[in-house]
């Protein structure tokens, strides 16, 4: 594409999640046509959403590309999600593993090019798509995490993001526990006590004012994510920035220990 060898193209900021546009829609039908028949499309799209192919169209096209248009265009958002990824689990399954990633990765392309909130990560599927900070904060975080033996908290970082990439709507409190989950098992494991957060805040050696913020993130945290009240509902940002945050001192815990 001319805008981007030329280093013109920029990637749109996050525009929606909650939706799939009609645009987008039609984009994933196109990018599969790179690799699949019309035919195959349907097969695959029938067998995620429990259909039965219209056997009065058998012509490539128009009939069978109208029907897979007409099927794509008419599904509830987040079923959307669910064809990619079938289509993928399908290309695999027939042409094998290179052929899978080279069409993830054109979904990728098109999920940054229309500003969708979601990415698709091998091996596990759509999941939800941060701004840069967010996931870089995330990734780094992982990758610490395993890297020096903190496997019980990456595995709370991971499921932080299940929590956020659930379909049609995420689990923000539950993102929150485990976002808590995982800063709160790498304190621990530092410290050597069992004391929860609020209490670690003082003993794992943080320099001020970091030790004071993690308590205040503590304390707004336990009152969203571990005391569910139907008053108390956090919204997509307020997850968000707690997994961010505890991503990040996750990371800078995890690195003093290496």
């Amino acid at each position: 594409m001319f805008s981007k060898r030329h280093g013109f193209a920029s990637t749109p900021a996050i525009r929606f999640r909650h939706d799939a546009p009609e645009g987008l829609r039609h984009a994933i039908i196109q990018a599969a046509y790179d690799l699949l028949s019309y035919d195959q499309i349907r097969t695959s799209i029938c067998r995620t959403l429990y259909l039965s192919p219209d056997k009065g169209n058998w012509s490539e096209v128009p009939n069978i590309r109208d029907e897979v248009e007409t099927i794509i265009q008419n599904i509830e958002w987040y079923r959307v999600y669910d064809v990619i990824e079938g289509l993928v689990s399908f290309i695999e399954g027939t042409y094998g593993y290179n052929e899978a990633v080279q069409f993830a990765d054109s979904i990728n392309r098109i999920f940054c090019d229309t500003g969708a909130g979601w990415q698709y990560i091998a091996g596990e599927g759509v999941v939800m798509r941060g701004d840069a900070d967010f996931e870089e904060a995330v990734q780094l975080s992982k990758d610490a995490l395993q890297q020096t033996g903190f496997s019980v908290s990456a595995r709370e970082i991971q499921e932080a993001l299940s929590d956020l990439s659930r379909r049609p709507e995420p689990d923000l409190t539950g993102a929150i526990h485990h976002a808590l989950g995982a800063l709160e098992a790498t304190a621990r494991y530092i410290s050597g006590t069992n004391d929860d957060l609020g209490k670690l805040a003082a003993k794992i050696g943080l320099p001020r004012p970091l030790d004071i913020a993690l308590e205040k993130m503590w304390g707004f945290s336990s009152n969203y994510g571990r005391h569910v009240s139907p008053t108390k509902t956090p919204s997509d940002k307020d997850a968000q920035l707690i997994v961010h945050l505890s991503s990040a001192y996750c990371r800078y815990l995890a690195g003093r220990n290496l």
